[in-house]
């Protein structure tokens, strides 16, 4: 394997955006009824903005939950784009409260 600069090819190369979204959930009293409500944002967003998305933190506690996001792509503007709009979606869910979110978007020749 090589490791030529990333502009020696007259590109940027791969850029990485991830975001945590930190909820407070509704009136959830045990971790299956917390499942039935993450399920459906998780699985909306990954249909919605073809993202890859899970529930990353605060998994054993009832009325909190942690989603991430991440996007790849070749252009640093598509990246912002798609997690503003995830970001703008991921507020407006009524379900749900968004006590914050956490963004980052790196380029690979940052690692």
């Amino acid at each position: 394997m090589t490791t030529e600069p990333v502009s020696a090819h007259g590109f940027d190369g791969m850029w990485v955006g991830f975001c945590e979204f930190d909820y407070l959930l509704g009136d959830v009293g045990s971790l299956k009824h917390k499942r039935s409500v993450i399920r459906p944002i998780v699985a909306e967003l990954k249909r919605r903005f073809e993202i890859t998305a899970a529930e990353v933190g605060h998994l054993d506690v009832h009325r909190r939950t942690l989603i991430g996001v991440a996007v790849v792509s070749a252009d640093r503007a598509h990246v912002v784009d798609v997690l503003d709009a995830v970001e703008r979606h991921a507020a407006a869910r009524p379900e749900v409260e968004l006590l914050s979110a956490r963004r980052r978007v790196i380029n690979a020749a940052d690692v």
